[in-house]
């Protein structure tokens, strides 16, 4: 059985059939990743090299220092994770450059041009929000010029990225061009301008795509499940050796996933030959992980929707809903918006939320 045509713009619906590329038809391939020092970038770089790929790693941490001083002070490099390509078994090419500045994006892939005469795959993951997000303010608290770099890192970066990028995929054979997101779903976020920034990558891999139509070029947008990236290993104050001890601190943490995953995910899409029936879709690392038979570095096949939905039918199961439960199904309510799929989901937790707070307001 053969994927279904693809609808364009639509929500991630893995098709039923599995398809097992060989990710060895990477060897030869020209891929640049902006945004690969650190979490999902670097583990998707690791993967296109480790499938044979040349990765050209770009991002502004570098050991000659990082380019301003919003970064995080995170000890990743962009030369750091060109080394792990090269020891995966592909090329790494480490790049210092700030993608807000076109000047530098046009240099970087005349650069490409010049070094190889093509870019096959094309991975859009710059972010640089996580220190600028003002999570638990409503829109009229937060500061708007914070919100505006986090949409020119996390925004305008992917479009300066692209528009330089594309028509060297043009010149050639064509390919692969990912945005990388947060969630595949058309409902809230938690916070204004995070969540513009994710849902516009999404947005603007459907009108690539369209832009596209006719040309051996692929557009998507991807997201990983619950990330254990460098940052998120800190918070929890395990490593990747031991990161099953902080599932007592979050039960969820059990179902999190390496960078590696997505990275591999990735690396199937670029491989496959039929790639172009996912043009301008939303894609989820759980379900394509499932269609082109990808497991995590420890045989792992987490599915963050299949996880999340017996968790919340868990909560909505018994009587009394812990403070953890009652902020997870108030995170969960407005990410179901506009997906009828889980309607009657939404409702459930709706009544839930308002169930407590009458017992709230009859027991003060």
């Amino acid at each position: 059985m053969s994927p279904e045509p693809a609808r364009r713009g639509g929500l991630a619906q893995a098709p039923s059939a599995t398809y097992a590329p060989d990710v060895t038809t990477l060897q030869g391939r020209v891929a640049l990743v902006a945004g690969a020092t650190r979490g999902a970038g670097r583990g998707i770089a690791r993967a296109l090299g480790d499938a044979g790929a040349t990765v050209y790693c770009t991002g502004r941490s570098s050991r000659e220092g990082p380019v301003d001083s919003v970064d995080p002070k995170r000890p990743e490099t962009i030369e750091e994770t060109a080394e792990l390509v090269a020891a995966a078994g592909g090329i790494g090419i480490a790049v210092r450059i700030d993608h807000t500045e076109e000047a530098a994006v046009v240099r970087l892939f005349e650069r490409v041009r010049a070094d190889h005469g093509k870019l096959d795959i094309l991975i859009n993951d710059i972010w640089g929000g996580d220190a600028l997000t003002e999570w638990g303010k409503p829109f009229w608290e937060v500061d708007v010029q914070t919100g505006f770099t986090m949409m020119e890192r996390a925004i305008h970066t992917h479009i300066i990225t692209s528009r330089h990028g594309v028509p060297l995929m043009l010149e050639g054979r064509g390919g692969l061009v990912v945005e990388l997101t947060d969630g595949a779903f058309h409902g809230y976020r938690g916070q204004l301008f995070y969540d513009l920034c994710k849902v516009s990558v999404i947005r603007l891999a459907y009108a690539m795509s369209v832009e596209l139509a006719d040309s051996p070029v692929t557009a998507v947008a991807v997201t990983p499940g619950f990330l254990r990236s460098e940052a998120v290993l800190d918070h929890f104050g395990v490593t990747e050796d031991n990161w099953r001890d902080a599932v007592a601190q979050d039960p969820h943490f059990a179902h999190s996933e390496t960078p590696l995953l997505v990275g591999r995910v990735i690396a199937a899409l670029a491989a496959d030959p039929a790639v172009d029936a996912w043009s301008g879709r939303a894609l989820t690392c759980w379900d394509l992980a499932r269609h082109y038979g990808v497991r995590d570095v420890d045989g792992a096949q987490p599915h963050w929707d299949e996880h999340l939905d017996a968790a919340i039918e868990e909560i909505l199961s018994g009587d009394s809903p812990s403070p953890d439960d009652l902020l997870l199904l108030t995170v969960r309510k407005p990410q179901l918006d506009f997906d009828d799929s889980r309607a009657e989901q939404r409702a459930r937790i709706e009544a839930c939320l308002k169930e407590h707070e009458r017992r709230e307001s009859d027991s003060s």
